[in-house]
């Protein structure tokens, strides 16, 4: 991600923040400008209207009277606040939503409304496991049917979520990780399918038309087959092409966050005996041959692994991007780009 100033005093402030510490001023961010500005009296932004329930720091588009922002306007059913634990689950989701979005508006992919279109809108529920009468529970399932995501609450709970990644076996849960692989269901749909590039898609993820549901009882049963990290970016994504494509579209969303934000703090990828150390591209978002951002992701994240075992922290990246991964992720860079 960029690095974002204040601009009454020149601090850097960060993504999340309501307030720039040095100065005080009261602080939003600009999606259309993707900068902060001030709020009144230093400046004329105005808050979403989930600032106070959600704490949401985005501004309202200028000169509209919508009263939510260019992220929290796609949400579909919220939590009830009046439950204890909701509001501090439900902001913590919004902000990876809105950290999804920074990507969104600095590729300009096409985000409707579901006002704006049913039919191929985005939406998004955030809805809490639910008692039945007898005691059980009911649990909301994360998922993506037709433009709605939904978002079980709990994630937004560190305790739950670390406790599901240790019982799954997922080294990376986490929120902006959900958002990311099923806005990738999402764009799947916008983006390919009934369209001529179906082919180029089947030639290096599968067959999409095989069952899904067969396809994903299997992957629970038998888990992934031997040797799947030469195909594939993670387990879970050889369980059908359409959770390769998501796996994969949440990867390379990973890596151009993490490209930018090496690029605006100046940390270059380490040299190698073997040849000259790897050049950041100048914006991650514009590139077109991915090579070179793959070249230099890898020493990054090797750097990065290091440093959190010092700290006793477990690998930021813990992935293997294969020759074969690599083909997937140019194919959805180049899906990009062409929209």
């Amino acid at each position: 991600m960029k690095r974002l100033i204040c601009p009454v005093c020149g601090n850097e402030v960060h993504f999340e923040n309501r307030a720039c510490v040095q100065c005080g001023t009261a602080l939003g961010f600009r999606p259309e400008a993707l900068s902060m500005a001030a709020a009144a009296p230093h400046g004329n932004g105005i808050y979403c209207a989930n600032a106070r329930a959600a704490g949401c720091n985005w501004f309202i588009p200028p000169g509209t009277t919508t009263g939510f922002c260019a992220a929290c306007k796609h949400n579909n059913t919220v939590p009830n606040a009046g439950q204890a634990e909701n509001p501090a689950r439900w902001a913590e989701i919004e902000g990876a939503k809105r950290q999804l979005f920074y990507a969104i508006l600095r590729w300009n992919l096409p985000h409707p409304t579901k006002a704006e279109d049913m039919a191929r809108g985005l939406a998004f529920d955030f809805l809490a496991d639910a008692q039945n009468p007898d005691g059980s529970i009911q649990p909301v399932v994360t998922g993506h049917n037709d433009g709605l995501i939904t978002l079980n609450l709990a994630e937004g709970d560190d305790a739950i979520r670390i406790a599901r990644k240790s019982a799954l076996a997922e080294p990376y849960r986490t929120i902006i990780g959900h958002m990311r692989h099923e806005v990738g269901h999402y764009y799947w749909a916008l983006l390919l399918e009934n369209t001529a590039k179906l082919e180029a898609f089947r030639a290096l993820f599968g067959d999409e038309r095989a069952d899904y549901a067969d396809a994903l009882q299997r992957h629970y049963d038998q888990g992934a087959p031997a040797g799947w990290a030469q195909s594939y970016i993670s387990a879970y994504a050889t369980a059908h092409p359409w959770e390769d494509f998501a796996e994969t579209w949440a990867h390379w969303m990973h890596i151009v966050d993490g490209l930018e934000t090496a690029r605006a703090y100046g940390i270059s990828p380490w040299s190698s005996p073997e040849g000259p150390a790897a050049t950041l591209p100048d914006d991650p978002y514009a590139i077109g041959d991915i090579a070179g951002a793959i070249t230099a992701w890898v020493p990054l994240t090797i750097a990065v692994n290091a440093m959190n075992r010092g700290m006793g922290q477990p690998d930021l990246y813990p992935f293997v991007l294969s020759h074969s991964v690599a083909a997937k992720l140019q194919f959805i860079n180049d899906l990009i780009r062409r929209v």
